[in-house]
């Protein structure tokens, strides 16, 4: 028996362990997949959870029930990869492979900011990125009487990279609702140029934080943060007050990727952006989170590369030449909040444009527009995230590479 081992049992090494299920021959493939963690999070939801929009029971479940029973399922410590000896060392095993799939994901590094994790910690300084900092940012904010609210990213990558936006709509329709909108005066802190990392979207976004209220510091490199005067703080000096700061700090790779000397100085593997392969290792592949490629760190995205990644295995195994074939396609709903949303459909060369999805005439969503039919996706999206994604079942009449079809262009788009 050959062995195929997934380290991670997120978003991506569930729907890998899925895919690869039904297609290695069982008598010739073991399939083993290692967790640490007994609890599976629905990530998208930690947005909702500070606004009372979802209960805690509707972010997460047990892991173990989405991962195939003819999969070994370990839920122990790793440790480290050893790739030139191909094993992984678990906290009190060894497991030795013949494929490697690392999908261990991305965390939260606040530790990395000066200040950050300080006095106000979980006080007046909140992150949203984990399930225990939307817990305690929903209690707060429920009591919550008013003042200078930031949103601030630290740098980029980050998981989700319009999550910050949305939590800045959402929060304008949640303080409104409360009557307290008056009192509230919301900043978002970027150091992008922009709303986004993508020109014709970033247009779309900074109409919509204007018509918000909602003010926009951009190009902010953040070096520090003052929790006696109550400020953030960037390396041209510039200092943004808050009374409450949302922040999304540093994201990195799991710390086992540096241990094993795999990544790079964020922790982030250094993946071929289109066969989804390990740059030094040839049995090694990466997805999701884990890579370096320049495609948003989103469920969609690792959704995509899952169909991809499984043919490259299968090809890998038999011998042949990988498929050159992921094109960083995402697909993201943006909440605006007020039941609204945004849809953008975007790859590795294509910025977000308008037009219509899936379908080219009539849609029925709409890209870059606002619309409460959007708005429903966005929450149809945790009913298709439990009960498909994770078990690889493709999602009807969404391609895993971005089609141009009903999307408009002023420019033709680039094909390769």
């Amino acid at each position: 028996m050959k062995n195929l081992i997934i380290l991670g049992a997120g978003t991506s090494g569930t729907m890998m362990a899925n895919h690869l299920i039904h297609k290695l021959y069982k008598d010739q493939w073991k399939i083993t997949i290692v967790d640490q963690y007994k609890t599976h999070y629905y990530q998208p939801g930690f947005l909702f959870l500070p606004f009372d929009i979802y209960t805690e029971k509707q972010v997460k479940k047990v892991g173990k029930k989405f991962i195939p029973k003819e999969v070994v399922y370990i839920q122990k410590k790793i440790e480290q990869i050893f790739p030139e000896e191909n094993k992984v060392q678990l906290e009190d095993e060894t497991l030795y492979y013949d494929v490697l799939i690392v999908a261990t994901g991305s965390k939260i590094a606040p530790e990395e900011t000066a200040g950050l994790i300080g006095p106000l910690w979980k006080k007046d300084i909140f992150d949203f990125y984990t399930y225990e900092g939307a817990l305690a940012l929903r209690d707060k904010l429920r009591n919550w009487e008013g003042g200078k609210l930031v949103v601030h990213i630290t740098e980029m990558p980050i998981k989700c990279p319009v999550a910050p936006l949305e939590f800045s709509f959402l929060a304008d329709a949640y303080f409104r609702k409360k009557g307290i909108r008056d009192k509230v005066e919301i900043t978002y802190v970027t150091p992008l140029s922009g709303a986004f990392t993508k020109p014709t979207c970033t247009t779309a976004l900074n109409y919509l934080l204007k018509d918000k209220g909602i003010k926009i510091e951009t190009d902010f490199a953040i070096e520090s943060v003052d929790n006696d005067k109550k400020v953030i703080i960037d390396y041209a000096e510039r200092e943004i007050p808050f009374d409450l700061l949302i922040t999304i700090p540093t994201n990195m790779g799991d710390e086992v990727i540096a241990k094993s000397g795999l990544g790079d100085d964020l922790n982030f593997i250094p993946t071929d952006h289109n066969t989804l392969q390990s740059k030094a290792h040839e049995n090694i592949f990466v997805i999701g989170d884990a890579t370096n490629v320049p495609a948003s760190k989103a469920g969609s995205v690792a959704h995509f590369q899952a169909e991809t990644l499984t043919d490259n295995i299968l090809l890998y195994i038999d011998g042949y030449p990988l498929k050159k074939e992921f094109d960083g396609h995402a697909n993201c709903f943006i909440e605006t909040g007020n039941n609204k949303a945004l849809l953008i459909d975007f790859n590795y060369v294509t910025e977000p444009v308008h037009g219509n999805f899936p379908f080219a005439k009539f849609g029925p969503l709409k890209l870059l527009k606002e619309s409460v039919l959007n708005h429903w996706g966005k929450m149809a999206f945790r009913w298709i995230y439990w009960n498909m994604l994770l078990k690889g079942i493709a999602i009807p009449f969404v391609s895993r590479n971005m089609s141009f079809k009903g999307k408009v262009f002023d420019i033709k788009p680039e094909t390769k």
